[in-house]
């Protein structure tokens, strides 16, 4: 089954069950209208609990996104990352995407991005190395989605063969309508270098 069978698959079961979604791609004054997905994680229906994933496996150097369920890949995503994407994050401000074992701690509406889900970054581990080095490790990482002027898609080719958030992974906004409502809060994120 094709991605584009399985999102429009997506569609139809949340607009049987009254979820929102067929309005995601409005727009304001040049920014991601976040009404409707505000309400949704208002009301719980971010999440499907019969579709739940496992974990999800980043790997920095094939620029690819594994999701896994029973052990088994149920996606691969196409994945855009920090502009300086060689190594592990040190420090606030190095545009490095993090490598080692994270946690998915949220998700969020995002006028710029259309939808975020939050990563554990940093861990005891790197706030310990920061602190030796007497640096900030920087915080707020993400999986987003793109940026409003590629809300429908056409761009994807484009941003997806660059290195351009600023430490984030970037997926494409198809991706992270699957995303989105088959992860939840504890899932476990390997970075790999």
């Amino acid at each position: 089954m094709t991605m584009r069978y399985r999102i429009a698959g997506w569609v139809l079961v949340l607009f049987l069950l009254g979820g929102c979604g067929t309005d995601k791609l409005v727009y304001k004054e040049g920014k991601y209208e976040t009404k409707e997905c505000s309400k949704e994680l208002g009301a719980g229906k971010h999440f499907l609990a019969g579709r739940q994933i496992d974990r999800i496996v980043v790997d920095k150097s094939d620029h690819k996104m594994y999701i896994y369920k029973k052990d088994k890949i149920v996606e691969t995503f196409r994945i855009s990352l920090g502009k300086n994407p060689n190594g592990h994050k040190l420090k606030e401000g190095d545009f490095r995407t993090p490598e080692g074992s994270y946690l998915i701690t949220g998700k969020k509406c995002h006028t710029k991005y259309y939808r975020m889900i939050s990563i554990s970054y940093p861990n005891q581990k790197d706030i310990c190395d920061a602190r030796k080095r007497s640096i900030s490790p920087g915080s707020g990482i993400t999986i987003h989605a793109q940026p409003f002027w590629n809300g429908d898609g056409k761009g994807d080719d484009y941003t997806l063969s660059k290195n351009w958030t600023n430490g984030c992974i970037a997926i494409t906004n198809d991706s992270m309508d699957f995303l989105w409502y088959v992860v939840k809060s504890g899932t476990p994120i390997q970075i790999r270098a």
